[in-house]
């Protein structure tokens, strides 16, 4: 890709910036990207990123602007509204926020006040920071209480139900960040109901397979639902919200803007519209089952191989490897494995004896390598690559094995380009 064509006149006056943005091109061309919040976006969605609307301000929404010359942006956010809706079967939506953080921040500033309990799974059993984690805004505003998984790694409902009683939340949050289960949105909603609770569901992690129907959907059962919307869905970074209660939609609009932003990045808006039209063609869930196809693939042959998979297996994009079995830290596994040409993060297990910063445990995904076309039996080879670094690691000739490896993930990365040749590096 020339990036210098995003330069006045074609002369590129950032020579270091250049030589960055060409470095990160090449890193995702050359790695086996296996990190489960990440994908890569197409080319059309990457040139909407990249357009015109980045140079306009409205503040707003459609039709009352603060600012004037609104009249092109507003066609690129009612798209999006529409498309969005359409997509998942409600009928209101909110596609100005920056991300998915801020599209939880917006909900529980709608539904909640400061001191207010929330409910939400806990960060080291697979929840996310802004579920009520202590470092963050919702962790300080609120009274955060945490739920959990149960021994066998499936989310513990009578916790959920007995905590909620206890302790009666303004808001139960039913979504994870590394948890591989389907979650049970209806049940979620009896509980909430038994104790007066709004119901929101966090599906950033699952919104593109439930898009084509392959998880189960909030629609219905959650009062409001967020989502970023890169990941599986296959978007720019950034957040909406959907709910089916005007009346809550309206709260959540005054919360988003001017609640907790300012102006919105119309060109993300644009990139979103140009994702969900992607979303909705018939390849997208075709798209969507090979991600489910290869991530259960990745666990199977990892189970064989003999590593644990937190609960047993997956039922989405991600899965949770628990490396106790080879005395080796999430940290050192994240690290190996970069060397080798694969890119994942460390994670915690359930009920993790090591702290954060280190992790007895890799989370790995499936959904930008499907993006550039690899199939089940690439994702058993990497499999197969993972646990030959891995299980190697401190043994005589482990060095020489990375080096094998790394040829070997570059062989697959050429095998399956990650853009067409227009944007190749030279």
């Amino acid at each position: 890709m020339s990036f210098a064509g995003y330069f006045i006149n074609g002369t590129v006056r950032d020579n270091e910036l250049f030589a960055a943005v060409n470095d990160e091109l090449r890193r995702q061309r050359d790695q086996v990207e296996l990190i489960a919040s990440e994908n890569f976006v197409s080319e059309e969605v990457l040139s909407a990123i990249g357009c015109v609307m980045t140079n306009k301000y409205a503040e707003g929404y459609p039709g009352k602007r603060y600012y004037g010359g609104c009249k092109f942006v507003d066609v690129a956010e009612k798209l999006a509204v529409e498309r969005v809706c359409r997509l998942f079967g409600c009928k209101f939506a909110n596609v100005q926020p920056h991300s998915g953080a801020q599209a939880n921040l917006s909900v529980f500033y709608a539904l909640a006040k400061p001191g207010d309990v929330i409910l939400g799974m806990g960060l080291a059993m697979g929840g996310h920071l802004t579920h009520g984690s202590a470092p963050t805004i919702s962790g300080k505003w609120f009274r955060a209480v945490n739920y959990g998984v149960d021994e066998d790694g499936f989310t513990d409902y009578d916790q959920v139900r007995r905590l909620a009683l206890e302790h009666k939340p303004k808001i139960i949050v039913a979504g994870a960040s590394s948890y591989s289960r389907k979650i049970d949105f209806g049940r979620f909603r009896e509980i909430a109901d038994s104790v007066g609770a709004f119901l929101m569901a966090d599906i950033a992690h699952y919104a593109g397979l439930i898009a084509a129907g392959l998880y189960p959907s909030p629609v219905g059962a959650a009062h409001a639902i967020t989502s970023t919307t890169h990941k599986t869905l296959r978007g720019p970074r950034g957040g909406v919200i959907l709910t089916d209660d005007e009346a809550i939609a309206k709260k959540i609009d005054g919360a988003v803007f001017p609640g907790v932003q300012g102006g919105p990045h119309m060109h993300i808006i644009a990139a979103k519209a140009v994702a969900f039209f992607e979303a909705l063609q018939p390849s997208f869930k075709e798209y969507a089952r090979n991600v489910l196809d290869n991530s259960i693939m990745m666990a199977d042959r990892l189970k064989e191989l003999g590593l644990n998979i937190v609960s047993g297996g997956t039922d989405c994009h991600m899965s949770v490897v628990d490396l106790t079995k080879l005395s080796i830290t999430g940290k050192i596994a994240e690290t190996e494995l970069e060397e080798a040409g694969i890119t994942c993060n460390k994670n915690a297990i359930p009920f993790d004896k090591l702290p954060p910063q280190q992790t007895s445990g890799i989370r790995i995904g499936s959904a930008a390598m499907t993006s550039r076309g690899l199939k089940t039996t690439d994702f058993k080879k990497i499999a197969d690559l993972i646990y030959k670094v891995l299980s190697g690691y401190g043994k005589p000739g482990h060095e020489e094995l990375k080096k094998e490896t790394r040829s070997e993930t570059l062989r697959i990365c050429g095998e399956f380009p990650l853009y067409g040749k227009d944007r190749a590096l030279p």
